[in-house]
């Protein structure tokens, strides 16, 4: 059973950072691509930034420069660091997994772990 457990979110001000962790199993991490999405109130799903195999990595314009993102294999777990937080950062955020190649389209990940949530204040 492929379980993705998202944990690290909370309350923060504005200027603050935080770190996302997604702890995987039951699957083969290798050979995933994953991702980082997040979700607003009211809103469709938005692209953060992905991370291949081969640890390429890829940012939405919005967070790029602020957020990294990065893979550990030993542990199965990706992350995602965010600097600068801005209040337009407050969101749900959620990894994701995809065989194979990366994508910026939420609909081509394979799987999804719970959320975590993050909310920045002015």
């Amino acid at each position: 059973q492929v379980q993705l457990v998202e944990s690290g979110g909370g309350l923060v001000q504005a200027g603050a950072s935080l770190r996302l962790s997604c702890a995987c199993s039951g699957l083969v991490f290798s050979a995933y691509a994953m991702g980082w999405f997040r979700q607003a109130p009211g809103k469709e799903p938005e692209f953060v930034a992905t991370i291949n195999s081969w640890e390429t990595t890829d940012y939405a314009d919005s967070v790029k420069g602020r957020f990294t993102i990065s893979r550990d294999t030993t542990r199965n777990t990706v992350y995602l660091q965010m600097n600068s937080l801005k209040p337009e950062d407050t969101a749900v955020y959620y990894c994701a997994a995809k065989l194979t190649t990366s994508s910026r389209v939420h609909s081509e990940y394979d799987y999804w772990g719970q959320g975590t949530q993050v909310t920045v204040s002015s």
